[in-house]
């Protein structure tokens, strides 16, 4: 098993590339980036930046053409099998599009992912009961995502991503879709299972979360890591429109 050269990386990027071999897109160059267990980091940048892409590599759905990823100290590429799936049961994933199965009920939704990971069905109704009530909509388990709004849906959208507790956290462009008052909301769920212990990355364009909620912030420009601050390292952060490399990047 190849181990993590740093000491005390959750995630770890050494020397990361990726470029799609059909078309010759390159979608990182030369990424080198560590996050601790238990930090809360957003990861900005303008469509095209590389965001998703990065996003992407944690999840293990794309792998790096160049350099290594890794997860808790493991190569991601080392992993086979079952043991790509027991990964992704360590990261709970948000998308900027909540995904709930229309004829299926708050409830049911919750209740298929719980099947589908081989959660005992004893373990269901208090970790479906947990995630609701943390994402503030316990009274909602029997509607349908077409009697939610959209913040509702991307609330239990949320609560998907937590029912197994996960130690990691992605979120992709979270509140893309929704007002300021419900991109508040989303941002105070995250908030709160980084005060419970997880790691939390942050795939956004939007100042308004910066803003309220100020933690690291790693800046892609083009495929590449061209800021890294922390709270109090510097002044504010602006993203620029990269220059075209001839060829569309990845998100």
């Amino acid at each position: 098993m190849a181990r993590l050269p740093y000491s005390g990386g959750m995630i770890a990027f050494h020397r990361v590339g990726l470029e799609y071999p059909r078309t010759g897109t390159k979608a990182l160059y030369n990424v080198n980036l560590e996050v601790k267990k238990g930090e809360f980091v957003y990861v900005v940048g303008h469509s095209g930046a590389g965001k998703s892409t990065l996003l992407s590599l944690i999840l293990r759905r794309l792998l790096p053409t160049q350099g290594a990823v890794y997860f808790a100290g493991q190569n991601l590429k080392s992993l086979r099998g079952d043991q790509v799936a027991l990964h992704r049961r360590r990261i709970g994933m948000v998308f900027q599009d909540h995904r709930l199965l229309s004829d299926l009920t708050v409830e049911e939704n919750l209740a298929f992912v719980l099947e589908v990971q081989g959660v005992p069905r004893k373990e269901w109704p208090e970790r479906i009961a947990t995630a609701l009530r943390r994402v503030g909509l316990a009274h909602k388990k029997r509607a349908f995502p077409e009697e939610l709004s959209v913040g509702e849906a991307q609330r239990v959208a949320i609560a998907r991503a937590l029912l197994l507790d996960p130690p990691v956290i992605l979120a992709d462009e979270p509140t893309g879709n929704l007002d300021l008052e419900n991109a508040l909301q989303v941002l105070d769920i995250l908030k709160a299972a980084h005060s419970r212990g997880a790691t939390v990355v942050v795939a956004t364009h939007s100042r308004e979360l910066l803003e309220a909620y100020p933690a690291r912030v790693v800046v892609l420009k083009a495929g590449q890591v061209v800021r890294d601050e922390r709270p109090g390292e510097g002044g504010s952060i602006r993203v620029r429109e990269s220059p075209d490399r001839g060829g569309k990047e990845g998100t």
